[in-house]
């Protein structure tokens, strides 16, 4: 069992849509879990403001509490445009995090997503856990995040085809809590970004592996 884990995120939410159930599992059982955004996710809107961008990393923080992680740092690459930024650079913020957290399992984004910074911190984290002696990393987990995985047609890019499940039918509740602290980004239903379906990719997760709530993640790496 994992004893620490780092969660790489493109931009506050996509942490608790990726992945917030199997945080909240990990950390109910004692498992340390820390979280990095590298963008802010909101900077590229038209009439976004600083008091904006305190709301979302206080949604950021409030999440947090929901689901029992422990620390959240906030990057400052521009939003939405990663690859006008130097690979390198990001892979250094990305190095420096696992160098201080010393985790063994990290989670990140799909690199087949159609928005372009997960693409890159994709990119950055798979560079930085390149599998050298003495690095820390164990297991590396790429997540899907509604609105963005599954909106990148065939063909455009590697399909996001799950081969690791974790169980949330007991946090999947803690979950939806946490997902409430973003607000200002859910959508009414039948987006994909909306309370209402981010319940229902848990429960057919979760029904494809014979479990009542699910995550789906493709393993990238698993050392023993």
């Amino acid at each position: 069992m994992s004893q620490s884990i780092l969660i790489i995120a493109a931009h506050p939410d996509d942490e608790v849509l990726g992945c917030g159930g199997t945080i909240a599992r990990y950390t109910a059982r004692g498992v340390q879990a820390r979280v990095i955004f590298l963008a802010d996710g909101i900077a590229a809107r038209d009439g976004m403001d600083s008091e904006a961008l305190q709301q979302r990393q206080s949604a950021a923080r409030k999440a947090a509490d929901c689901l029992g992680i422990q620390s959240v740092s906030f990057g400052e690459f521009p939003d939405n445009r990663l690859d006008t930024v130097d690979l390198l650079d990001i892979v250094k913020v990305v190095e420096g995090a696992i160098a201080q957290h010393q985790p063994d399992t990290v989670l990140t984004h799909h690199v087949g997503d159609v928005n372009i910074d997960h693409q890159r911190v994709h990119q950055a984290v798979v560079t930085a856990c390149r599998p050298q002696q003495g690095h820390p990393v164990r297991t590396l987990l790429f997540f899907e995040v509604p609105s963005s995985t599954e909106w990148q047609p065939p063909g455009s890019a590697p399909a996001f085809t799950p081969n690791w499940f974790v169980d949330i039918s007991s946090t999947l509740d803690c979950k939806l809590k946490a997902l409430d602290a973003y607000t200002e980004e859910l959508r009414d239903f039948p987006h994909p970004r909306s309370r209402e379906a981010v319940e229902a990719l848990a429960r057919w997760r979760g029904a494809t592996v014979g479990k009542r709530a699910a995550e789906g993640f493709i393993l990238g790496r698993r050392i023993d």
